[in-house]
C-alpha cells in the first residue's frame, strides 16, 4: 500500500483555530474544521479542546479518503497583528499524531510585514 500524503494548514489565532487538510498541491480540500463548529460558546473557540476536537474531525474525513501522513503548516495571524499562534497550535499537531496521521515537516508559514501599514493602538499603544 502507498503512503498518501497531504498538507494541513493551521490558523491558529487568539479567537479561534482552523483546520485545513489539503492534496499535496494544496488546490483541492481534503476536510475542515475550526473550534467554532464543535464548542458552544464564543469565547472558547480558542481553547486547546476545540482545537483537538477540530483536529480529530478533520483527520477522521482525511483518513476516510485514504491519507497516511500530514506536513503541518502553522500560520498566526501576521502582518502587522500577532506573530505567535493561539493556544490551540500545539493541541492540533498532538490530535493529528493521536487519530493515526503521521506527521512530516511542520513549519511556521505567518507571514512577515516588510514595512506594511501601521498597527493598531496609536502612538502610545493600548493603554489599560
Amino acid at each position: 500500500m502507498s503512503d498518501k500524503w497531504g498538507i494541513a494548514h493551521i490558523y491558529a489565532s487568539m479567537n479561534n483555530t482552523i483546520i485545513t487538510i489539503t492534496d499535496m498541491t494544496g488546490a483541492e480540500t481534503i476536510a475542515k474544521c475550526s473550534g467554532g463548529m464543535v464548542v458552544d460558546s464564543g469565547s472558547k473557540q480558542s481553547s486547546p479542546y476545540a482545537a483537538m476536537a477540530a483536529a480529530q474531525k478533520a483527520a477522521e474525513a482525511a483518513i476516510g479518503r485514504g491519507f497516511t501522513g500530514v506536513h503541518v503548516r502553522i500560520r498566526a495571524p501576521g502582518g502587522n497583528r500577532s506573530k505567535h499562534p493561539g493556544p490551540g497550535a500545539q493541541a492540533v499537531v498532538r490530535a493529528l499524531t493521536r487519530a493515526g496521521l503521521r506527521i512530516g515537516r511542520i513549519e511556521d508559514v505567518t507571514p512577515i510585514p516588510h514595512d506594511g501599514t501601521k498597527s493598531k493602538g496609536g502612538k502610545r499603544g493600548r493603554r489599560v
